[in-house]
């Protein structure tokens, strides 16, 4: 039987059928429709594996189908009951109905131009019930091409893993929670060290200073070793408190304080620092906390690990978001450098808790790219 029997011998395509949904018809017309037997029983066993794995799609997976401009033509049972609209309610509908306005124009632009394009797109979407509650989706989105390789229809397969997202934002509070108590602490501890301990030591030097005077003893050894001693101390105990959390961070913003860290930094690593920003208004704390944090990361890494004698930092504001770079050209390093590690964590953690993102690039030989992007309005809302 040639491909066109076998085709003339099918049922007509039927209109709005889901998929499978006539596999069973098919089955039981297969005995009078075609003469060859072993043609016959191998049809048979394909279209019982496509009735199974419809039955597991179904038992597992949100799914739905729509023509080549998005209008919904197929849902399971599935995507009704998670939704909580009817198949009648959702036929004819583009997805948009079920929009929670989460993402943003850049993001769905992406979806749409790689199904549009013919690639299969794989993400996450956070999607609102008719009930008006959130629900995320691990999606995976498969284009139906025709002849011509131009997409005809789109077969979306959704899993819930709502509980997942909320355990993750659960686990990123409590980083979060932890973080802002470590910069609670770190603040309190300098303050300490530069008006208690500081201040303790430079009243010691003046006091020093004064026996000095009486005794006319310029030259006196002992104490003239004493008050070095002293405002080696004093130096000490500067550089810890600013290490902590320098003052400046909190007074007046990110940008000054990341120029006075970067000049301390030139000046004890030999390593000039390319400096440029456009910035010129403050974030709000948390982001500047962080931005601030990630350069001094990158810088530490680069002057213990590169090699170099110069690098780059640039703090750019663009339209939607302000971005942070730091480049060198040095020795570089692969991703599972184990000394590497822990700084890794630590910034992409601080990213994250923020709503950021952290992309870091890197080859042995070919430098170290940190790029740090801070939306202008974070996750809930909040502006910078």
């Amino acid at each position: 039987m040639t491909e066109h029997d076998l085709k003339s011998a099918l049922p007509e395509k039927r209109s709005e059928s889901g998929i499978g949904d006539n596999v069973a018809g098919l089955l039981e017309e297969l005995d009078c429709k075609l003469d060859d037997e072993a043609f016959r029983a191998g049809l048979k066993q394909s279209l019982a594996q496509l009735s199974r794995m419809r039955f597991a799609l179904d038992e597992s997976s949100i799914i739905a189908v729509t023509d080549a401009n998005g209008v919904i033509r197929y849902v399971n049972d599935m995507f009704c009951r998670v939704s909580g609209y009817s198949r009648e309610e959702l036929l004819g509908q583009t997805h948009r109905i079920i929009n929670s306005g989460y993402h943003d124009k850049a993001y769905m632009a992406g979806l749409w131009e790689t199904i549009s394009a013919g690639r299969v797109w794989q993400g996450e979407l956070r999607n609102r019930a008719k009930s008006g509650a959130y629900y995320w989706v691990k999606t995976t989105i498969v284009p139906f091409l025709d002849e011509e390789g131009r997409p005809v229809q789109y077969l979306a397969i959704r899993n819930d893993v709502t509980k997942l997202k909320e355990t993750e934002e659960q686990l990123l509070r409590m980083m979060n929670k932890v973080m802002n108590i470590q910069e609670e602490e770190r603040r309190r501890f300098s303050r300490e060290l530069h008006d208690g301990i500081g201040q303790s030591l430079f009243t010691l030097l003046i006091r020093v200073d004064r026996m000095i005077a009486d005794r006319q003893a310029e030259s006196d050894a002992e104490l003239g070793a004493l008050r070095r001693e002293i405002s080696s101390m004093m130096e000490d105990v500067r550089s810890l408190a600013w290490e902590l959390r320098p003052s400046v961070l909190d007074d007046l913003g990110v940008v000054p304080a990341i120029r006075t860290y970067i000049d301390n930094y030139a000046e004890h690593y030999g390593i000039k620092v390319h400096f440029s920003c456009n910035l010129l208004g403050r974030l709000d704390s948390a982001c500047e906390t962080v931005m601030y944090r990630v350069i001094q990361e990158a810088l530490t890494n680069a002057a213990r690990y590169a090699g170099v004698d110069e690098l780059s930092v640039t703090i750019q504001e663009l339209s939607e978001t302000v971005e942070a770079i730091i480049v060198d050209s040095g020795r570089g390093f692969a991703a599972d450098t184990p000394s590497q590690g822990v700084g890794l964590f630590s910034m992409e953690e601080r990213a994250r808790g923020i709503g950021a993102t952290l992309l870091i690039h890197s080859e042995l030989g070919c430098g170290t790219r940190v790029e740090l992007v801070l939306p202008k309005r974070r996750p809930g809302g909040v502006g910078l």
